[in-house]
């Protein structure tokens, strides 16, 4: 075996170790969770309210996955939640204005791939502010959001279109895939989770990100590139959040460029409950999915409670502490091989 398959197969089986705690105490939590709910709260396991948090789930899932990709890496992507207001306004934006809605849909998915890749390039020019220059971009791509809906209109930050019924469809809580009662952003969610989670565990692509993440060097020596897996990680991101926002407008009816703010919490807060280490390579989207889940059934149970959402925020911060105290206990990848 080469020296090259050697540093590959290394950060790929503690990569492994890390996914099975992971989703160990992913899958504890959630059974706990879901018990709670089933006792303290009337109705918590109907079927009502089992598509309501599979629906929700589904939004922060699909726009989690940019997160977690990002956090391979060892960075955050800040940008998430204003690319998501930003596409939640341009789409009506682009169909008041009398594009076909499929083009826009196009239209708006790409211009959040290419926010995307362009975060990720600034942001690896100047990896020592990466997460201020993310942050800082995310403030640029919303503002010229705003700029560009509000001409000609009264209403700042707020766009007001006929959505198409097949759009609504997507997203809402009584759409239909097939005839059944499954809103399909349920299933579109599955099957990006798949196609994820197979592409980060059998593509060379997946395996550079967790290469980059664990060791820079071991990465070079293998010819990957890190400024492509950079650029391509970013535009990932950019493109979920895109596709996020133009879900969500499915869902409220109407465009608002606040509706990705929860996004800048929660996207963080899913990849850390599911285990992917901040300084990158260790965890997977598989984890995220159940932090995902874990966060969405929480704060169900928390409103089902009767919580405030000051509350809410508190009892799911304090949740996190225990998580990153347990996580960071085990040493980093770069430190083990």
């Amino acid at each position: 075996m080469s020296i090259a398959t050697n540093a590959a197969a290394a950060p790929l089986g503690r990569r492994g170790a890390s996914l099975d705690r992971a989703i160990v105490i992913g899958l504890a939590m959630l059974v706990v969770l879901v018990l709670a709910g089933s006792l303290l709260v009337p109705g918590f396991l109907s079927v009502q309210n089992t598509r309501s948090i599979l629906l929700l789930a589904a939004f922060l899932g699909i726009a989690s996955l940019g997160q977690t990709l990002v956090a391979l890496l060892g960075a955050l992507d800040l940008s998430i939640p204003y690319v998501i207001g930003a596409a939640n306004i341009l789409l009506p934006a682009m169909m008041v204005a009398g594009l076909p809605p499929a083009a826009a849909i196009a239209v708006v998915a790409a211009l959040g791939l290419a926010c995307g890749m362009v975060n990720g390039l600034l942001s690896y020019r100047l990896q020592g502010q990466a997460l201020i220059m993310s942050l800082g971009f995310g403030f640029a791509v919303v503002g010229a959001a705003q700029i560009w809906t509000s001409i000609g209109s009264q209403f700042g930050g707020t766009v007001f279109a006929q959505i198409p019924g097949w759009l609504r469809n997507l997203a809402a809580f009584n759409g239909t895939t097939f005839g059944l009662p499954v809103p399909p952003v349920i299933p579109i969610w599955i099957g990006i989770a798949v196609i994820a989670i197979w592409g980060m565990g059998n593509t060379w692509f997946g395996r550079g990100v967790y290469a980059l993440g664990g060791s820079r060097v071991a990465a070079s020596r293998l010819q990957i590139s890190e400024l492509r897996t950079w650029v391509l990680v970013h535009g990932i991101s950019g493109l979920m959040s895109a596709i996020t926002g133009m879900l969500l407008l499915g869902f409220s009816g109407g465009g608002f460029v606040g509706v990705g703010d929860p996004y800048l919490f929660t996207t963080v807060a899913a990849v850390v409950i599911g285990g992917t280490s901040l300084l990158g390579g260790s965890g997977g989207y598989g984890a995220t999915v159940l932090g995902v889940l874990v966060l969405t059934v929480l704060t169900s149970l928390l409103v089902g409670l009767g919580l405030s959402f000051a509350a809410q925020q508190a009892v799911i911060g304090l949740t996190i502490v225990p998580m990153v105290a347990i996580y960071a206990r085990a040493p980093h990848i770069r430190n083990q091989i």
